[in-house]
């Protein structure tokens, strides 16, 4: 234990870092801001946003060359630095999926259990057409959409309670969450495959959502639970 620190009483706040480094030479400070923000990130369990990483660094520094220089530094590592849910984590790299599923199970980074066809094309919904009700979700698949899928989304932290609609009723509204970002490796739903692109490439048709034509498996959303509810 250093002097100061056994000096230092409890509850005593503890001095004030500093970011500014203006005692090193350009090139050692550089590399203490590249360590910072890189142990700050790898000691978050969540990713981790700008104005967080620019209370170790110093005004001058420009946090996008930083996390480039820290990028290029993992370049032959399995993991990355990558942007996610506005903010950045560290991930293990996709070419190594398979190696970490036969270690433990799932895919590293991925607490929530594999989604059923029908799950995954309501929440597919849900993303593109937020905020969206209940209502309007079943009126695209022609078929009821239960309050049990609607929950299996909500437990997984994938999608949340909007704004109430203005329709009649004032049903809930549901939109997607930072955790369907992060889940997806996305750092903004600006991200999300252009619309168009998808029924291009035939992974998805609007006109057929709304005609009811939909694939097969997606009966555990048919089902009539009545009004809106809360969920």
């Amino acid at each position: 234990m250093s002097e100061a620190s056994a000096r230092r009483k409890p509850g005593d706040q503890p001095a004030l870092l500093d970011t500014e480094l203006d005692h090193l030479p350009a090139e050692l400070r550089w590399r203490e801001w590249m360590g910072r923000v890189e142990a700050v990130i790898f000691a978050a369990s969540e990713p981790v946003p700008r104005e967080v990483l620019a209370r170790v660094v110093g005004k001058g520094c420009n946090l996008e060359l930083i996390i480039d220089d820290i990028r290029a530094e993992l370049a032959g590592r399995p993991y990355e630095l990558v942007a996610v849910a506005g903010g950045w984590q560290h991930r293990t790299k996709k070419a190594f999926a398979d190696v970490i599923r036969s270690a433990f199970g799932t895919a590293a980074g991925q607490g929530t259990k594999e989604l059923s066809q029908a799950e995954a094309l309501v929440l597919m919904c849900i993303a593109y057409f937020q905020p969206i009700t209940r209502g309007e979700l079943s009126s695209f698949f022609g078929k009821e959409v239960s309050r049990d899928l609607i929950g299996v989304l909500r437990a997984q932290d994938l999608i949340a309670s909007g704004p109430r609609s203005p329709q009649p009723g004032a049903p809930y509204t549901y939109v997607t969450t930072k955790n369907f970002l992060s889940q997806f490796g996305l750092d903004t739903l600006r991200q999300l495959p252009d619309f168009e692109a998808l029924e291009d490439a035939g992974l998805l048709s609007k006109e057929k959502l709304l005609a009811g034509d939909i694939i097969p498996g997606f009966s555990d959303c048919d089902q009539d639970d009545g009004p809106e509810s809360d969920i």
